[in-house]
């Protein structure tokens, strides 16, 4: 067996495909077909497409319902559903606050208290109207925008997961930029694992965790965040208070679905260290690890995962 590789750039980020197969022309072939799944995706889903289904939603906010294809609806109401779980953590409708900020990794002033309040008031994953009858999303308030970002990589990594499957491809990963889904074996007949890395220094890693057909997300401050009066802010925000979040600089999820490791990163960094913590410890094959800003690192239950001697 070999691993054939496909890397691309979609979806605002770089994608690696591989596949484990003893056939190169039917490996060369599923690459391909995961690239045009995950294109077909960030058509219907990207936010910086006018003609997709998302922006149609925010081109119409406060004013109509759009008609969405069932699978949009579909992951809309999948978010609706990890928004309430969640109590708000996770909420595709944060977009106007981050607008507020600059996450260049430099010092910044943050807006003022005033002009986040009256932001707030464009978000709430509340403000979003799905209507099933129909097959049709809408917000509920002028100047509101809705963006997948925090989901919409995992859910196109669980499709051509899926995908492959079904055509029999005995071992093979897609990778967004460390988010990461496996299934079956690699080349050598072993285990995926996925490295952990330590969040000062991406070439170090911290941690080994097997990935036996499931997935992995990451979320961390080390790419975008602001430094203000010496203080550190995540590119993260705190969809109920519109202020960056401090004190963690990443959390990784491992869950059977990208979508939901995905969203749950999202969620459980906005959620913090304790209150993270306890969340997921009420989840079914759910785990997690947080680093804060000090690189004390915090487990969840029953994480199985090999340490990396320094």
């Amino acid at each position: 067996m070999n691993r054939y590789i496909r890397k691309c750039r979609l979806m605002g980020c770089s994608f690696e495909l591989g596949i484990v197969s003893s056939e190169e022309t039917i490996a060369q072939h599923f690459l391909g077909e995961g690239v045009k799944e995950i294109q077909r995706i960030e058509n219907l889903l990207s936010e910086f497409k006018s003609e997709s289904q998302i922006s149609q939603i925010n081109q119409n906010a406060g004013e109509s319902q759009i008609k969405v294809d069932p699978e949009v609806f579909d992951l809309l109401a999948r978010c609706s559903q990890i928004s309430t779980i969640s109590k708000g953590y996770f909420d595709i409708s944060v977009g106007p606050l981050k607008r507020l900020y600059r996450f260049k990794n430099d010092d910044f002033t943050p807006p003022d208290k005033r002009k986040i309040a009256e932001t707030l008031k464009k978000v709430g994953h509340h403000f979003i109207k799905l209507d099933k009858t129909e097959q049709s999303a809408g917000l509920k308030r002028k100047g509101m925008k809705i963006s997948l970002a925090a989901i919409g990589k995992g859910y196109a990594a669980d499709v051509v997961r899926r995908k492959w499957k079904e055509n029999n491809i005995a071992g093979g990963y897609i990778d967004a930029s460390g988010d990461l889904t496996a299934f079956g074996k690699d080349e050598n007949g072993n285990p995926w694992k996925i490295g952990i890395a330590n969040p000062d220094n991406q070439d170090r890693t911290l941690f080994h965790i097997p990935l036996n057909d499931a997935a992995v997300a990451t979320s961390g401050d080390y790419e975008q965040h602001f430094i203000h009066k010496g203080k550190r802010y995540s590119h993260n925000i705190d969809p109920k208070t519109g202020f960056p979040v401090i004190g963690i600089k990443s959390v990784s999820i491992f869950s059977p679905s990208a979508e939901l490791s995905d969203a749950l990163a999202t969620a459980v960094y906005a959620m913090g260290i304790q209150r993270g913590i306890a969340f997921l410890d009420q989840l079914p094959q759910t785990h997690g690890i947080i680093i804060n800003d000090e690189n004390k690192v915090f487990f969840s239950k029953k994480l199985q995962y090999e340490s990396i001697s320094a």
